[in-house]
């Protein structure tokens, strides 16, 4: 994939952009200049890794880890929809607070349990979703500012922070799964 188009799109955030320093560690440890590209390109890696992902291994909880492998791509599609849902608001200009969600919460429900195909499947998709959306906004609304979870951030922060989560799971998985850097591209 190319840069975006837009300008300021999917540049990288300026501190003032981000309230939170966590969300600032998962953007600062996440590669590249454009985050369009890198979302796209994150779905290579994700498909890659989880093609080295054996039936034997996906419902195995690795110590010092609480959930398998699938619940852990489990928490990604979830987190997904959840990162695509703010940004919608957030470019909408909506001024709502966002509340928080509990991760931990939905993968010990379980709710999701599934083909594993399926739910990387699921991820990709949602990925798509959110990349059409990001590519369809206006540049100014890239620097719609709102409040998730107590924390003040921009749409362009989101995009960056679930570009910085995806990527902090999927390197825990191979980690987990004692696999040099899968092919990221």
């Amino acid at each position: 994939m190319t840069p975006s188009s837009f300008p300021c799109s999917g540049r990288r955030c300026e501190a003032s952009e981000i309230s939170a320093d966590y969300h600032r560690a998962l953007i600062d440890a996440t590669p590249g200049d454009d985050v369009l590209v890198v979302l796209n390109d994150q779905m290579t890696w994700l498909c890659n890794l989880a093609s080295e992902v054996s039936a034997d291994q996906v419902d195995l909880v690795h110590s010092p880890y609480s959930w398998t492998i699938r619940q852990v791509f489990e928490h990604c599609a979830d987190a997904e929809r959840v990162f695509g849902y703010r940004m919608m608001r957030l470019a909408a200009g909506d001024a709502t607070d966002l509340p928080g969600w509990d991760e931990n919460a939905y993968a010990a429900s379980r709710f999701g349990l599934g083909n594993f195909v399926k739910i990387v499947s699921e991820i990709g998709l949602l990925r798509q979703s959110n990349l059409l959306l990001l590519k369809r906004i206006s540049p100014k609304c890239w620097n719609h500012v709102g409040t998730v979870d107590g924390k003040r951030l921009t749409v362009r922060a989101l995009a960056w922070i679930a570009a910085g989560h995806l990527r902090h799971h999927l390197e825990i998985v191979e980690k987990r799964l004692g696999v040099d850097r899968i092919t990221r591209k």
